[in-house]
């Protein structure tokens, strides 16, 4: 699993707008500005997370975009999934380099693998909620490592 910028930005956005849950709506670039990112790279993960229904965004001099969900029911893996488009790729199935060992009727003994740690992967990603990480770093680190997430 690599982590991108479009995720790493997309985690830093949607936690921003958690942050301002009940105060309205934040324009993009004044979210671009207070988190110290590119403007045109949050305008863009903005889209993404608006078309996976995650922000909404108002038009209007007091417009911008605010959460759809609150917090609590929002994941990381619903972030990663919007921003990144996916969590994990299980390379032999997007890129396969021998198409006799890499098709998914065929057998491998590697695929089994990568597809467990896939799940893993999202089945951690996706109990944990933005409203989780709304706390201290050493409160999330125990929060994460404990397994005890909000569901």
């Amino acid at each position: 699993m690599r982590v991108t910028t479009w995720a790493e930005y997309g985690l830093i956005v949607t936690l921003h707008l958690a942050r301002r849950t009940g105060q309205g709506p934040v324009a993009a670039r004044e979210m671009a500005e207070r988190e110290k990112l590119p403007a045109d790279y949050v305008e863009q993960i903005l889209l993404r997370l608006r078309r996976a229904g995650l922000v909404e965004s108002v038009r209007g001099a007091r417009g911008g975009y605010l959460l759809s969900r609150p917090p609590a029911e929002v994941t990381v893996k619903d972030v990663l999934d919007a921003s990144e488009h996916g969590t994990f790729e299980v390379n032999c199935l997007c890129h396969p380099v021998d198409q006799d060992r890499c098709m998914t009727d065929s057998s491998c003994p590697i695929r089994p693998v990568w597809q467990l740690l896939q799940s893993r992967i999202d089945e951690t990603l996706g109990s944990i909620h933005l409203a989780d990480l709304l706390h201290d770093e050493v409160d999330v680190r125990m929060l994460v490592s404990s397994g005890l997430a909000a569901v």
